[in-house]
């Protein structure tokens, strides 16, 4: 019967015990990576809508497409219809909704103004930008803008 020595008895236990501290911590390492993985790819929708609206936040830039819709007035269906085809001949909405007389309430000159008006609604394509409106957008030289 040979007896082994203790010294190289406690040899061994350390060198199995850092084997299996390596192996634990290797497993840990690899299950945490797996887990991130896992997480960033099921929240990427979530995290992109969020980046989305900080980034439309900071720079002020507007992003098409991302749940939005363009109201727009026109003094009368005529105007209406006119804008509504050059939009749709630029192809940058898919319809254009025009709703008969709304009523819209407004300043001018320091006072309230009361005026019918017809509302064109559409969702712009992710494509379209809101400075490819006709006449530039915003203005559309239908209206004086007070001050």
């Amino acid at each position: 019967m040979t007896f082994v020595d203790s010294n190289r008895m406690e040899w061994l236990c350390q060198r199995c015990h850092k084997e299996t501290l390596f192996h634990s911590v290797l497993r840990s390492v690899l299950l945490l990576s797996f887990l991130l993985l896992v997480l960033s790819v099921s929240m990427y929708p979530g995290l992109w809508s969020i980046g989305v609206q900080l980034h439309s936040a900071l720079t002020g830039s507007y992003v098409p497409g991302h749940h939005s819709v363009l109201l727009i007035n026109s003094p009368n269906e005529q105007a209406a219809k006119d804008i509504g085809r050059a939009i749709m001949e630029r192809r940058m909405a898919a319809s254009i909704n025009i709703l008969p007389r709304t009523s819209t309430m407004y300043y001018w000159k320091g006072e309230v103004q009361d005026a019918t008006e017809i509302l064109m609604v559409y969702p712009p394509l992710c494509e379209s930008r809101g400075s490819q409106l006709p006449s530039g957008g915003g203005q559309s030289g239908l209206y004086e803008v007070d001050g």
